[in-house]
């Protein structure tokens, strides 16, 4: 156990590092509120992620309150785009924190938040144990999805 925390306090402080770098930032931005442009687009990367991860979750809420769709695919809105739109979003929201920084002294490193993060969605957590249990639940449907839609990024079908 004492091996698992390590590693849990070793990822938190990874996983907190822009937060850190914006804070030891000297010279902060000289825009609106003491925001440069950097600045500026992190904030609208992380509320853009916000809403894209709560309107993909609508959309999927929706989708299994229809009786009628019991055991299909949700395949409406973004979920025809992405398989994981709301971990897309969700990611996006650590790009927006690590963009925040990057005008920081080192702010550059930073940018290991967003890339860990997309790694244990996209490798560990996040998709492969979703992918896991949906083909359990739903079996050739949703392999049919896997085929003709991408897994993380959004982005058209493919035929």
């Amino acid at each position: 156990m004492f091996g698992f925390y390590q590693l849990q306090g070793f990822l938190q402080v990874v996983l907190s590092l822009p937060f850190l770098l914006a804070c030891l930032d000297p010279k902060r931005g000289t825009g609106p509120l003491g925001l440069g442009p950097f600045q500026w687009a992190g904030v609208v990367l992380v509320l853009g992620g916000i809403l894209g991860e709560a309107f993909a979750d609508r959309q999927l809420a929706r989708f299994r309150a229809d009786p009628a769709r019991r055991g299909q695919v949700c395949r409406d809105g973004l979920w025809s785009l992405s398989r994981h739109p709301n971990y897309f979003f969700e990611w996006l929201v650590w790009v927006g924190f690590a963009t925040f920084a990057l005008p920081s002294p080192y702010g550059w490193v930073g940018l290991v938040s967003p890339v860990a993060m997309w790694h244990f969605l996209v490798n560990v957590t996040g998709i492969p144990m979703t992918e896991e249990l949906s083909v359990k639940s739903k079996g050739d449907a949703y392999r049919e999805y896997q085929r003709t839609t991408n897994a993380f990024f959004p982005w058209p079908r493919r035929g």
